[in-house]
């Protein structure tokens, strides 16, 4: 009797212990760092700035973007300062202003490196909206029209970001990239933080292209390398069942070693 309760302690413990193993290998990875919370932050690390890689003209238009951006929106934030009298709005100039006097450090650092001119007066498009908010003639109205103009210029350069850090060849606009959506979805969420956001106003995505074979074109290549064992994950998966199967086969094993005693 003694030996069979312990035989049963045994068997619990082990399986106990095995379903613990097999939970921490097979597990995704991003559930060892749930601590950290459950929106992820872009690691700054592997983002290299040596201006190394070709420069497509696109690039070149995204760093005058940025520069620009800032020629407008660091006015635009001390005139809410001077002219709002809402706290809020007030400290949502003042935190974007400051924002964008480092972002365009940061943009001119870039540009020196690349060879690419850039302007030093706003656009005419973003000096009417300068234009706009002198004007206004309450403090009410030039809230609206503060965090209306800004919000949406923030949503319209907001895909063109993530377009140019997808695709650029070059390692300091890349890097240039990434740090300019931090502060452009930092912006966007300040300005909404206000309350006051007209979304009614801000234009609407275009339809989806027509179906195909779903959201995510498929890859014949990578295909292929996937029969090939080409994919990394695919090793990584044989190996966590081979271990997990040797984990099987010493519990039984065990239990049969117990059982004979």
């Amino acid at each position: 009797m003694i030996a069979a309760r312990s035989t049963r302690r045994l068997h619990r413990w082990l399986v106990g212990v095995l379903a613990m193993v097999l939970t921490v290998l097979l597990a995704p990875a991003g559930v060892a760092r749930a601590a950290d919370g459950p929106v992820p932050v872009p690691p700054n690390t592997g983002l290299t700035d040596k201006g190394a890689g070709a420069v497509s003209a696109a690039d070149r238009d995204f760093v005058i973007k940025v520069r620009l951006a800032g020629l407008w929106e660091i006015p635009a934030g001390n005139m809410a300062i001077e002219k709002s009298e809402d706290p809020r709005v007030v400290n949502i100039g003042r935190t974007i202003s400051q924002q964008h006097v480092v972002l365009d450090k940061l943009d001119i650092a870039v540009a020196k490196k690349l060879g690419v001119a850039l302007p030093n007066q706003p656009n005419s498009d973003q000096q009417g909206w300068l234009n706009e908010m002198k004007n206004a003639e309450t403090a009410a109205q030039f809230d609206q029209i503060y965090i209306d103009r800004l919000r949406a210029a923030h949503g319209k350069i907001f895909p063109a970001i993530a377009t140019i850090r997808a695709s650029t060849r070059n390692d300091s606009v890349r890097k240039l990239a990434q740090q300019t959506n931090q502060f452009v979805m930092t912006h966007m969420t300040l300005l909404e933080s206000s309350g006051i956001v007209d979304f009614g106003s801000l234009p609407t995505a275009p339809a989806p292209a027509a179906a195909g074979g779903g959201p995510v074109p498929v890859d014949t290549q990578m295909l292929a390398a996937a029969g090939a064992g080409g994919v990394p994950g695919v090793n990584t998966s044989v190996i966590l069942l081979v271990l997990a199967g040797a984990l099987v086969a010493g519990v039984i094993t065990t239990m049969r070693i117990f059982r004979t005693r």
